[in-house]
């Protein structure tokens, strides 16, 4: 087996050969079986494997967004249960998106936030706020609610609203490091939760623990975004530009900066990193991210209150970069997706199995040991064997390999290049004493 899997190991055409046979099969199972969650959950697999391929890059996104952009919503049209595979596609992404920001403070930067989620709750807040009649009650001017094409500028709004929140936390809570970190943002997330429930007097901003009801739906060319499969173009976009910005993060200056202050801040600070900048940057670029989401999230939810934005979900939110491998975006966006497809399908869909068997009087187990009650159980376990058996997650960061000789080349090419300006600086300045 290992020979034959070194013989392909480097082959592009085969490689190509059985992706295609994969992706053809699983999507047909997926049109003709609308029910089957087995179905979906292989095909979206295909990604992971396109993952692994030796293709390019560019290959690489060209075939996966032909995969989400029209494979997956075409096959999955098919029936009755089109709109719920859409909904748990569209939260995958969100949650996606906002474990990659997330991944920015805790996997690059190595700052411990468990208050992360108070970011979401900005942004969806945000929008809520003032895409209904709740505005009316402080603000003396416009007319409220404002209409749904306003909600693509709030995407905007509530990233930039949600980046200056990410300041304001940072700038507290630079002294401190590890455990008195996590306490603070801790402290942070459950502080921002308490206000918007308690902000319905002395004036009602944010109609307390009653929530805020009818969001009005983004609207683009005169369609109302009603569905789930609307809302998910939305966030592939959206999660299409967090991955490329990340990207281009990671491997930028700022992004070596964070990963030099993560590994070492006397070190970095020594290189000439400046430490409050870099960890500002870090905060108010993840919590852009989060922002961004929430308002989605408030558009396609059409209500907000704060039950949705605790502790636990911070907390889920960095079981997902934990479990991914902190400071990997491919791993990140792994462990995101397994995550809430696992919290949102295989389990339910296992709950609903062991429900009919208990009826059909197969086998009998107890409400309180379904599947969906142990969600936290499981996933602490989850957690337990990682930390165990793979501690750096799923798919561990990669650092970039430089070659000795390449790098020796490319100086020796430099100094070729700086030798021949000397000589033409001289020649140029011969000519003028002459």
């Amino acid at each position: 087996m290992k020979t034959l899997w070194k013989k392909y190991e480097q082959n592009k055409l085969a490689h190509g050969i059985f992706l295609l046979i994969y992706i053809g099969v699983t999507s047909l199972s997926l049109y003709t079986a609308q029910k089957s969650v087995a179905a979906f959950l292989l095909l979206l697999t295909s990604l992971l494997l396109l993952y692994f391929t030796k293709f390019t890059n560019l290959t690489k996104w060209l075939i996966a967004g032909f995969v989400l952009v029209f494979l997956l919503p075409f096959t999955a049209s098919n029936g009755d249960a089109y709109q719920s595979y859409m909904e748990v596609s569209t939260l995958v992404g969100i949650y996606i998106a906002m474990a990659l920001g997330l991944n920015i403070v805790v996997g690059m930067a190595g700052l411990l936030d468990l208050g992360f989620v108070a970011f979401f709750a900005v942004g969806a807040y945000t929008y809520g706020i003032f895409a209904t009649a709740q505005a009316s009650n402080f603000m003396p001017f416009g007319t409220f609610p404002l209409s749904g094409e306003s909600f693509w500028l709030f995407i905007i709004i509530g990233g930039l609203v949600a980046a200056l929140f990410g300041i304001l936390l940072g700038i507290p809570v630079l002294r401190v490091k590890g455990d008195y970190l996590a306490i603070v943002t801790l402290g942070f997330g459950e502080i921002i939760r308490i206000i918007f429930n308690n902000l319905d007097r002395p004036i009602n901003i944010t109609n307390g623990a009653m929530g805020i009801s009818s969001v009005t739906p983004p609207r683009l060319f005169g369609i109302d975004f009603l569905y789930p499969s609307q809302f998910y173009y939305i966030v592939l976009v959206l999660l299409f530009f967090t991955i490329f910005t990340v990207r281009r993060f990671e491997h930028s200056k700022i992004g070596r900066s964070w990963k030099a202050v993560r590994e070492n801040e006397i070190a970095a600070q020594a290189m000439g990193v400046p430490l409050v900048r870099t960890k500002l940057m870090a905060f108010a670029i993840g919590a852009t991210f989060s922002g961004m989401m929430g308002v989605v999230f408030a558009a396609k939810q059409a209500f907000v209150d704060p039950t949705s934005f605790t502790l636990l979900e911070s907390i889920t939110i960095l079981v997902m970069v934990v479990l991914g491998g902190m400071g990997s975006v491919p791993g990140v966006i792994l462990g995101a997706a397994v995550m809430t497809i696992l919290n949102l399908q295989v389990l339910t869909e296992m709950t609903n199995w062991l429900n009919q068997l208990s009826l059909s009087g197969i086998i009998s187990i107890p409400y309180a040991l379904s599947p969906a009650k142990m969600q936290r159980f499981i996933f602490g376990a989850l957690l337990i064997l990682f930390a165990l058996y793979r501690p750096k997650g799923l798919l561990p960061a990669k650092n970039r390999i430089f070659i000795e000789k390449d790098l020796q080349g490319v100086n020796r090419k430099a100094k070729l290049v700086t030798t021949q300006e000397q000589s033409e600086n001289e020649k140029l300045q011969q000519k003028g004493v002459q």
